[in-house]
């Protein structure tokens, strides 16, 4: 059956949250170490984050194995297992995906870490292969109880605004670059430097038992900001596979944002790569709506049957873990606290039913 886990960001690393993770049921952790989401012990998704999600400062400063190594012994001692780290900073890659001139001594970078990743005994690294990143949501109370949350509707944003230099995977990374931006970047380029990444990172990920698992784009759209999306369907999120058919590239499965996407079957698609054995771990989130208009809402309250995601994974003995990802933020002191305990309850009870 699988597990149940709980995704921490950086600011939220330390023992109340060890201790809350474990008292909400969770045996597991995805562990975010970009520095990006407002909000301190309190993380919101719902506020403007369409000038950015901040600035990273980390350039130069690569994860290391004693430091993997002393925050993973601090885990351990809760009970916890960390299952997965999440996202790259911008900073250490900016140059992979607009195929600059740091490109190669950044690949290297790449490597030393999950070789030190490997070596620390973490078995995955989750990853968005995006120029826009994140981009576009707005924030409304919608949903049962009126909770802020957060969506997407093309009406509401400039999908075309351009995105300016020294900016990427929508974090600053150049606080000193111009007000130039970006030049448009076709979906041949984008297959090509995704595809340079892959079969360069998947050698070192199975020399070191890491398993490399790629997030499907969230807003899924074919394009944002004159960039063009990898994996904003179904169908091309799966070719991602055929670039390289090595067990340790397979797929961060965030079902959410598959269901945000206008075509496929989720629970389909859910059926054949949990069963074949390509999934790292899962989002576990729901959405109401598509793009270009959806909104995100309590995991049991979307358009996706979520109990019968879980019967799927029993049926083909899927033994990763789940984690609630991102959900409304509920009306109390601690909104994302309360808002991932309902979800980790829900989750519990769902699993154990089953």
């Amino acid at each position: 059956m699988p597990k149940l886990g709980l995704g921490l960001y950086k600011s939220l690393l330390n023992k109340n949250n060890f201790e809350f993770a474990q008292q909400a049921g969770a045996t597991h952790l995805v562990v975010q170490l970009v520095d990006y989401m407002k909000g301190g012990n309190n993380p919101s998704l719902s506020q403007n984050y369409l000038n950015g999600w901040g600035t990273t400062k980390n350039q130069g400063k690569l994860w290391e194995y004693d430091d993997l190594i002393r925050l993973k012994k601090e885990i351990n001692s809760h009970e916890l297992t960390w299952e997965a780290i999440e996202n790259f900073d911008p900073s250490h890659w900016f140059d992979i995906l607009l195929d600059g001139s740091k490109r190669d001594q950044q690949m290297s970078d790449l490597k030393y870490m999950v070789a030190n990743v490997g070596k620390a005994g973490i078995p995955m690294i989750g990853y968005l292969f995006s120029i826009a990143g994140v981009w576009g949501w707005t924030s409304k109370s919608y949903g049962r109880g009126n909770p802020m949350t957060v969506g997407f509707n093309e009406n509401d944003v400039d999908i075309n605004m351009p995105i300016k230099k020294g900016m990427v995977w929508n974090m600053t990374y150049d606080e000193t670059a111009t007000n130039e931006v970006l030049s448009k970047i076709s979906r041949e380029e984008m297959w090509e430097r995704y595809s340079w990444f892959l079969n360069e990172i998947i050698p070192v990920a199975e020399q070191y038992g890491v398993k490399m698992v790629a997030h499907p784009d969230d807003p899924p759209m074919p394009e944002l900001r004159n960039s063009a999306r990898l994996f904003h369907s179904i169908s091309e999120y799966e070719k991602l596979l055929e670039v390289n058919k090595s067990p340790n590239n397979g797929l961060e499965f965030c079902l959410g944002t598959l269901q945000e996407m206008k075509e496929g079957n989720v629970l389909e698609t859910l059926d054949k790569h949990s069963k074949a054995g390509n999934i790292g771990y899962i989002h576990f989130r729901n959405v109401k709506g598509k793009v270009p208009n959806y909104r995100e809402v309590f995991v049991d309250e979307g358009d996706l049957d979520m109990a019968e995601a879980i019967r799927i994974l029993k049926k083909n003995d899927y033994q990763g873990i789940l984690i609630p990802d991102h959900s409304p933020a509920m009306s109390c002191d601690a909104p994302w606290h309360a808002s991932m305990a309902f979800a980790l309850g829900y989750m519990k009870a769902l699993i154990d039913t089953v």
